[in-house]
C-alpha cells in the first residue's frame, strides 16, 4: 500500500474533463497523437516522492492509500490548479506591445516582466492578458499506471536531481553515503540545500557535490600511490631490512660461539 514518503514510478496521462484534451503525458504516442509532442523530451515513466509536491495535489492524495495499478483519478479544480483569480486578469496598454513589436490577438501567449500570460481580448487601444494558469478553473482526469515501488537508494537520488534540473555526471551510492559528480561546481547555498533535501528523503547520511575534475584529481592521487608501493621497498624499508640482517648474523655468531664452548667444555669432561 502507498504511502506519504514512497518512491513509485508511473506513468500518466492527463486530461481536461470537459473537453477530453489531453495536455500532459509521459507516453511519447500519446503526445504525438494529441499534437503536444516535444522532441527534444524523453518520454519515460518518472519517479517521484508522494507527498513532496511532485504531482498535483488532487492526485498526489488519490494515490495514497492505493496498491501500485492502473487508475483513472478525477481532479477537481479546487484541488488541481486552482481556481482563477479576477486580480490576475491585467489590463495593459496595446502601445507597450507595439514598442516590441508584437501585435496582440486572442489566444497568443505573452510574457510579461517574466511571467506568462494569455491575451483574452484586444482591442481600442487596450489589451487583457490573463495570467491565470491556462488550467485553472478546470476539472482534470488522470489516467495512472503505477508501476513499483522504488526502494533503491541510487534510484531515488537521480530522480530527485531529475525532478529538480539539476545536471550531473554520475552518482555513487554506498553505505548511505552518496558522491554526486557534476560537470562543473554548483554554488554553495544550492549544494546545501539540495543535499538536505536527498539526505531528509532518500534517508542518507551524506551527501558529496564533487566537479569530474575534482574526481580525476582523487583518482590521480590514488595512482600515485599505487605506483609508489609497487616500485619497491622505500629507503626506510631497506635500512629495516639491513638492521634486521645484521641482527641475525650477531645471533647466529653468538650460537657458534656457545655451541664451541659447549664442546670444549664436553671435551674437558671427558678427559
Amino acid at each position: 500500500m502507498l504511502k506519504k514518503g514512497d518512491f513509485v514510478e508511473l506513468d500518466y496521462t492527463g486530461r481536461i474533463k470537459d473537453d477530453k484534451v489531453v495536455f500532459d503525458t509521459t507516453d511519447e504516442q500519446m503526445a504525438k497523437d494529441s499534437n503536444i509532442h516535444t522532441p527534444k523530451y524523453k518520454y519515460k515513466p518518472v519517479i517521484i516522492c508522494l507527498g513532496e509536491k511532485h504531482l498535483i495535489q488532487g492526485l498526489d492524495d488519490a494515490l495514497i492509500g492505493k496498491n501500485p495499478g492502473k487508475y483513472t483519478i478525477e481532479v477537481k479544480a479546487e484541488h488541481a490548479f486552482g481556481k482563477k483569480t479576477p486580480t490576475l486578469l491585467k489590463l495593459i496598454p496595446a502601445r507597450l506591445f507595439e514598442k516590441d513589436n508584437v501585435k496582440p490577438f486572442v489566444g497568443l501567449e505573452v510574457n510579461v516582466d517574466g511571467t506568462l500570460g494569455i491575451v483574452r481580448s484586444a482591442g481600442g487601444g487596450r489589451v487583457i492578458v490573463d495570467f491565470n494558469h491556462p488550467l485553472a478553473s478546470k476539472d482534470l482526469v488522470y489516467d495512472v499506471d503505477v508501476k513499483r515501488i522504488v526502494t533503491d537508494s541510487l534510484e531515488k537520488t537521480k530522480a530527485l536531481l531529475e525532478l529538480m534540473n539539476v545536471p550531473f555526471e554520475d552518482i555513487d551510492v554506498v553505505d548511505d553515503k552518496a558522491v554526486i559528480t557534476t560537470k562543473t561546481k554548483l554554488p554553495e547555498p544550492a549544494v546545501k540545500g539540495l543535499a538536505d533535501n536527498i539526505k531528509k528523503l532518500v534517508k542518507l547520511k551524506s551527501i558529496d557535490f564533487k566537479t569530474q575534475e575534482e574526481v580525476k584529481k582523487e583518482l590521480k592521487k590514488e595512482e600515485n600511490k599505487t605506483e609508489d608501493k609497487s616500485s619497491g621497498p622505500s629507503n626506510q624499508d631497506l635500512k629495516k631490512t639491513a638492521a634486521g640482517a645484521k641482527e641475525k648474523e650477531k645471533e647466529g655468531k653468538e650460537k657458534e660461539k656457545k655451541k664451541e664452548e659447549e664442546k670444549e667444555d664436553k671435551e674437558k669432561k671427558d678427559l
